[in-house]
């Protein structure tokens, strides 16, 4: 069940897992597109990447991994991705981690520091209710006895004023609650305006990055279709360098058959000559023993001069034969002459279009590379086109995203306009009906002191008479009489009054019933006014 380090060790090395592996250490296997890595890693500085404006994708990639504590030799930036050396990705991530788990730990802190702040408050609140309420309950015990503490109760259900002050003081606070809501609406509606004219000025920085990005488009499609053009041309030029290098090939391979044959009738004259020079120096051998012949044979003329003339002629014939065999020869070495001058002429041509091939070819490898080069600008020129119409596509879509919002926010804003005109519309309506009630108020308070006056006048004639009846025991008919038309004054003065009483109830109640509509009808705008700011 042990391992043997060094096996295992050897096992790897021989398999190429460790060479493999230091490879893999030495270059970038990770990579991660810019909008990818500038949205998740972004949480890790989010001060090196500005809110306020448009920020290329690998622009903030650079910021960000710039501002970042990491070595800066373990990534490289590409055209669409950044690429990272093995182990920091890993890195970043656990970088990442860290920094959400700190912010999930202050955002738990925070929430329940919040909770718990609200908690204490409750208890406070409730400690001083309690203490407020022991204050009222050891007073009311204290004065609940007291004389003039039951007068008071007795009195204060007839008493309908401090109903309509406390209903004024209602009125009071309505109408401050509607004022504070009307100031509220009024700086939202401010900031609003500022959201709209920032709004504004966003959008025109879009639309000119946009038209500076519809620029740049256009000059990238210019150059595009000027290398498609170029593409074109040298792609003709490559098709007609390439038929003049198939026929110079096809005139190439005509030349060599022609060589190959003019080579094979240049030997077949040399043989021709060999046997030439074969038989001449037989006819020369002949001669020479023909000679040896005549000069043994010259002391044989006598005997033999009918074989003279014989010899003589077979003489001549020779000798034209052997000057045939001459000019023959001469003949065959002016025709090798030509032949090879024919053959070095051909073989200089032959030279002559193999340094052409050569020089078209190097040409063509020249205009392959330049066309493969090329190929490339065009793959990178039209991945450079791509990018602007996605950047393109995203600018159009935020454009009309803050288009919509600024068409909802002016909305809005015309809605809260006109809610606030009409809350202003209805708190001026409402101060009006608050002044004509605090007149009729005050004029219904002067009638009841008016009439509570004159009410303690007759009681205490009341009195006086009662006590003026008990001194004097008897009354006469006439003080019975005075006494009579006095409580029917009385009676009268308690009339009018009860009537002057249920006239000023009559005119509280409808001036409740007004502020209660009223109210409701304000409680009613505001729950509108709510729902248009939610």
């Amino acid at each position: 069940g042990e391992m043997d380090a060094f096996l295992v060790l050897h096992q790897l090395r021989c398999n190429g897992v460790l060479e493999g592996i230091r490879i893999c250490r030495k270059g970038f296997p990770n990579r991660v597109l810019y909008a990818d890595f500038k949205q998740r890693y972004r949480i890790l500085n989010p001060g090196a990447i500005p809110e306020d404006k448009f920020v290329d994708s690998r622009k903030a990639s650079e910021k960000l991994l710039a501002s970042l504590d990491v070595d800066h030799n373990q990534y490289r930036f590409g055209h669409t991705k950044v690429f990272f050396k093995a182990g920091l990705l890993g890195h970043l991530e656990e970088m990442r981690d860290e920094r959400l788990a700190k912010i999930l730990t202050m955002i738990q802190a925070r929430a329940r520091g919040r909770l718990m702040r609200i908690e204490f408050q409750k208890i406070v609140e409730r400690r001083d209710a309690l203490l407020v309420i022991q204050w009222n309950i050891r007073a009311f015990m204290a004065v609940k006895n007291w004389p003039w503490m039951k007068l008071f109760f007795k009195i204060k259900p007839l008493l309908k004023s401090a109903e309509t002050e406390k209903e004024m003081a209602n009125m009071k606070e309505e109408f401050l609650k509607l004022k504070e809501a009307l100031e509220k609406s009024e700086a939202r509606r401010k900031e609003l305006e500022e959201k709209q004219v920032s709004l504004v000025q966003e959008k025109n920085d879009l639309l000119l990055q946009l038209q500076a990005e519809q620029d740049t488009l256009a000059d990238a499609e210019e150059r595009c279709d000027l290398l498609i053009k170029s593409k074109i041309q040298l792609e003709a030029k490559v098709k007609e360098l390439t038929e003049r290098v198939e026929d110079e090939e096809e005139m190439n391979s005509e030349l060599t058959s022609k060589k190959r044959k003019l080579e094979d009738e240049c030997s077949e004259l040399k043989k021709d000559i060999d046997d030439l020079e074969i038989t001449l120096a037989k006819v020369e051998k002949e001669k020479h023993a023909t000679e040896n012949k005549v000069k043994n044979l010259t002391e044989e003329m006598a005997t033999l001069d009918e074989n003279i003339s014989k010899l003589t002629k077979e003489k001549k014939s020779l000798q034209e034969a052997h000057q045939q065999v001459l000019d023959d020869l001469q003949a065959e070495e002016d025709k090798v002459n030509t032949l090879s001058k024919a053959k070095v002429k051909l073989e200089q041509q032959v030279d002559d279009l193999e340094g052409s091939l050569e020089q078209e070819k190097k040409v063509r490898m020249d205009l392959e590379r330049a066309k493969r080069k090329l190929e490339g600008d065009l793959k990178l020129t039209q991945e450079s086109v791509m990018d602007l119409e996605n950047d393109k596509l995203q600018m159009e879509e935020k454009l009309k995203k803050k288009e919509f919002e600024m068409s909802q926010l002016n909305s809005k804003i015309e809605d809260e306009q006109a809610i606030m005109m009409q809350l202003q519309k209805k708190i001026k309506e409402l101060q009006a009906r608050i002044e004509e009630l605090e007149e009729e108020l005050e004029a219904e308070r002067a009638a009841r002191a008016k009439v509570e006056k004159q009410r303690s006048d007759l009681a205490r004639e009341l009195e006086e008479l009662s006590e003026r009846l008990e001194e004097a025991g008897g009354a006469t008919a006439a003080q019975l009489e005075m006494n009579k038309k006095r409580e029917a004054e009385f009676l009268k003065l308690r009339r009018d009054l009860e009537e002057a009483t249920l006239h000023y109830e009559a005119t509280a109640a409808t001036l409740r019933k007004k502020h209660a509509d009223s109210a409701a009808e304000m409680g009613e705008q505001l729950d509108n006014l709510q729902r248009v700011k939610q």
